[in-house]
Formats: structure tokens, C-alpha cells, sequence
């Protein structure tokens, strides 16, 4: 990227110098990595430039043409990566810590704590603040840790995504343990009171949201203002995520990016159970299944072994063409700040059915032409429009066509895209060092 001259760029026609920056960017699950892969493509695609930079694990860029073309870079911030899948919760070698932040890391793991917020912002600030001049804005993707200030405080705009305050995932985990498990959960969580101090010193209009409600939670749960937000939702790639052929009979697919109580995996499994004994149905859910976990013991309890199955390490194209598969995509979900699964199985031509938590019903619609909304946390009516659906086809086939509709005219990333640079310009503009 070029130095920038003569301050930020103002002509709405001018192309802009970003800096996106995420703590981690799981490539296929989990909203945060499929958020900066999907809209680092539709910003570059609108002709404008992006650095990202990414704790591990890193982004998969990989097939995107601005990569070649230099108009997309990626610069890993190396972590102690404490949480890799492979091998979570590590105790790392002596000659692996090179600084104070990597003690800070490593002493909050072993504290039950979640670190990579604050030790994220502590690499990546002083990087952006030496290269301050090659940027016109920084776009943080929901790290929300005090040293991203110093970033706003040097001579760079910026703008934050926050997804949703994960102080309902917080409240939803401390509902469901118990003994010291509560305990650990509380200072697992303890990250959340630091998040919404940031976030209430950020500015106004400067604080994408993807839904209403995830707006709301966040200035009930965080104390912010209703005008530092702007609400963009998320969108989905509808030439990966797509129909693809013919469907397999009663195959239910589940998205859920962690074996959480959140995301009401429970709540499918109990419904499985009672549905009817000759009922096609079985259940794929795409998620690391936790060995000897509660989910593993409720598997074996209901005596779903032949009509469950978990998969996780999917690439994105596995991913689309299973969920491609499905007669019915479910989100059972808690609470969700917006949904990658509901719009992924919607752009596939899946009939859809969700809980009514969160910005569920805003992504599915309220209509019931696109999907069943049902109570959240309610196993019965979750069964009830699960057998629904898998007894009448036309009504698949409708609900599909509907869902595929809905994501074409609202989740375009280049509508998506379009609408954050208005954000980016209008937080250039209104910058004390502008």
C-alpha cells in the first residue's frame, strides 16, 4: 500500500486505504473469519484497498483475484495461539515468549480467563500507529480492547463491527453451569466489562451492528447510545452457497460454531428424539463435538447414535455442498446477533427453521415465507415444525425458493460492502485529525 499524503481522502470516488483487524478469523465457522474474508472481497471488489490483520487462526483468503492484483494483503499478528483445535489450552515453551503480552496471555489462560482481545489490540496497535500514513481508516472487527484507542487516538478514523455483546453469550453460559464450572465460566467471560468500556468511548456512527437487535442488547448490556450505531447486516457468497442438486431424504443440517448451550444444539437433539420412529429424519451438525461433554452424554441418552452425526474442519465448499444436501436447515440458537447459518442455508434453497431469539427473526423474516420461526429453548414446537416440514415437499420447495429470494434482495455483500464505506467516509470526515 502507498503512503498517504496530504491527510485522508475525502472524494466519495476515491478509493480508500483500509486496515481490517480481527483478534481471530476461523476460516469456516464461527461469524468473525467468514465476516473479514466476505467483506475484504467486497470492499477490494469496489476498488478499494485492504491490509487485514489477524491473530491466529489466520484468515483463508485463498481464490480471491485482489490478492494477486496487491489490492488485498494479510499480516499475521502471531499470538502464543493458545486455543488452536489441535492442541487447546497448551502450555507453550520457555523460548516462545518474546514479551510482556505473551506473559499476559499465557497467565490469563492459566487463570481461566480469555485473553485475546487485550493482547490482540496490544500487538496490532503499535503496528497500525507506525503505519498510520499508509491508512485512511481502521475497521476493528469486535476486538474492542482499551489499546485500540491509542489507534483513534493517533491520526487514524476508526470504525468497530461489533456482532453482538457477547455479554448474552455470558448470561446464557452462567444459566447453564453449575458448582465451579460457574465459576470458571465467570472470569472465562470477564473479557465482556473491558469490551463494553470500549465501546462506549467509540464514536457516534461509528459502531457497525449487524441487526436491530444486536443494536439493542448493546445499549442495554453495554450502557452505549442508540446513534454510535450503523446497522449493516452480514451477507453470504450466493454463487458458493447455492442449490446444487438433489436433495437427501429427511437430512436436517445444524451450523453451530462451538458445542455451546448458546446455540441449542440440545434443544435439536431433544426434538429429534421425539419425532416419529419412521420419520426419515437424521441430523448432521456441523461442529466439534467436546469428548465426554454434555452434548455426548444427551446423544447417548436419547439413543440417537443412528440419527445424529457431527462434523467439523469443513471447507467452505464441503460446507456448501452439505448444506446444499439438506432437506431443512436448522438454527436452534439461544440468541444470535444475526445468523451466517440461516442466510447460508436460505442462499442453498433449504427450507428453514429457527428459534425466534435475536436478530433470528429479522434474518428469516416474520412472514413464514421463508422458514418456521418456533420458541426458542421450546423442544416440542421445534418437533412439531420439524415434522412439518419433512411431510410435505411443496412446502420445502416454496420455503427454499423464498429463502434464496430474500438473500438475492437483502444480504448482497456489495450492497453490504457499499454501505460500509459510507461509514468509513463519514468516520473520516468527522475525525478530530482529519
Amino acid at each position: 500500500m502507498n503512503v498517504r499524503a496530504g491527510g485522508p481522502r475525502r472524494g466519495v470516488d476515491v478509493p480508500l486505504r483500509i486496515a481490517l483487524t480481527s483478534y481471530r478469523s476461523k476460516p469456516h465457522s464461527g461469524g468473525q473469519g467468514i465476516y473479514v474474508r466476505q467483506i475484504a472481497h467486497a470492499l477490494t471488489d469496489l476498488g478499494h484497498d485492504v491490509e487485514v490483520f489477524s491473530g491466529q487462526p489466520y484468515p483463508d483468503m485463498s481464490g480471491l483475484t485482489a490478492l494477486d492484483t496487491g489490492r488485498l494483503r494479510v499480516t499475521e499478528v502471531p499470538s502464543l495461539d493458545l486455543y488452536d483445535d489441535a492442541n487447546p489450552f497448551r502450555t507453550p515453551a520457555l523460548r516462545e515468549f518474546r514479551d510482556r503480552t505473551d506473559v499476559l496471555e499465557f497467565a490469563t489462560m492459566c487463570t481461566a480467563g480469555f485473553p485475546e482481545p487485550r493482547t490482540f489490540a496490544r500487538r496490532v496497535a503499535p503496528i497500525l500507529v507506525d503505519r498510520r500514513h499508509d491508512f485512511d481508516v481502521v475497521h476493528d472487527n469486535q476486538t474492542l480492547a482499551p489499546a485500540m484507542l491509542r489507534v483513534r487516538d493517533a491520526e487514524l478514523p476508526l470504525v468497530t463491527t461489533l456482532h453482538h455483546p457477547i455479554s448474552v453469550d455470558r448470561r446464557v453460559a452462567l444459566a447453564e453451569a453449575r458448582g465451579l464450572h460457574r465459576l470458571t465460566q465467570r472470569r472465562w467471560f470477564g473479557f465482556v466489562r473491558m469490551q463494553a468500556r470500549v465501546a462506549r468511548r467509540l464514536a457516534d456512527g461509528s459502531v457497525i451492528t449487524v441487526s436491530e437487535s444486536s443494536r439493542d442488547d448493546a445499549v442495554e448490556d453495554f450502557g452505549m447510545r442508540p446513534e454510535q450505531f450503523s446497522v449493516i447486516p452480514v451477507g453470504v457468497d450466493t454463487e458458493v452457497f447455492a442449490p446444487r442438486g438433489p436433495r437427501i431424504p429427511g437430512r436436517i443440517v445444524c451450523l453451530s460454531s462451538a458445542d455451546i448451550p448458546l446455540k441449542g444444539v440440545p434443544v435439536l437433539l431433544r426434538a429429534m428424539a421425539a419425532l416419529p420412529e419412521e420419520s426419515p429424519a437424521h441430523l448432521v451438525v456441523v461442529s466439534k463435538l467436546k469428548s465426554g461433554g454434555a452434548t455426548e452424554r444427551l446423544v447417548r441418552d436419547l439413543d440417537l447414535g443412528d440419527r445424529v452425526r457431527f462434523v467439523h474442519g469443513l471447507s467452505q465448499e464441503e460446507l456448501a455442498h452439505l448444506i446444499s444436501s439438506a432437506e431443512i436447515g436448522c438454527v436452534p440458537s439461544l440468541y444470535e446477533g444475526f445468523s451466517f447459518p440461516a442466510i447460508e442455508a436460505m442462499a442453498s434453497g433449504c427450507a428453514v427453521v429457527a428459534s425466534d431469539a435475536g436478530a433470528l427473526p429479522e434474518v428469516v423474516g416474520r412472514d413464514g415465507r421463508a422458514g418456521l420461526l418456533v420458541p426458542a429453548g421450546d423442544p416440542g414446537a421445534l418437533t412439531v415444525a420439524l415434522d412439518k416440514l419433512l411431510a410435505d415437499p411443496g412446502l420445502r420447495a416454496r420455503m427454499g425458493e423464498a429463502g434464496r429470494t430474500r438473500v438475492a434482495e437483502r444480504f448482497s455483500w456489495t450492497a453490504i460492502g457499499a454501505r460500509t464505506v459510507e461509514v468509513y467516509r463519514q468516520a473520516i470526515s468527522t475525525h478530530p485529525h482529519g
